[in-house]
């Protein structure tokens, strides 16, 4: 971590999408996170298992290797977890879908496609934006 991010809090932008990662990350940036970015969950928890800290991680419904719903339902196993917040982004817009995201241990859940405004307004909801 840059001595600049010392403070900053952390979130984990979980897509196997490289453009949706890098759009997070853009937005989380400027709304004062630093942020880090895995392709899968596997690999998010991977990351967080080795040490890594996050306050706070968008993960996407579908991805190859381990989806959205298993990764929450992994994350909300651990009672290391127990304070990260995790927000669920997706083009599923069912209510079922919605629903089942929310039961698996989702905080939140944005809709594909999302606005920079959206993403502020769900950070301002979990008592996030700095």
């Amino acid at each position: 971590m840059d001595s600049q991010d010392v403070g900053r809090p952390r979130a984990l932008v979980v897509d196997d999408a490289r453009t949706i990662r890098l759009i997070l990350r853009k937005i989380l940036e400027e709304a004062g996170f630093e942020a880090v970015e895995a392709e899968n969950g596997f690999d998010a928890l991977a990351w967080l298992a080795s040490g890594e800290t996050a306050h706070l991680v968008f993960v996407d419904w579908e991805m190859p290797e381990m989806n959205g719903i298993s990764f929450v339902r992994k994350v909300r196993e651990n009672p290391a977890y127990r304070d990260l917040r995790l927000v669920m982004v997706t083009k599923e817009t069912r209510l079922h879908n919605v629903k089942e995201a929310l039961e698996a241990g989702a905080d939140e859940y944005i809709m594909k496609p999302f606005t920079r405004d959206v993403v502020r307004d769900k950070l301002q909801l979990l008592g996030l934006l700095v």
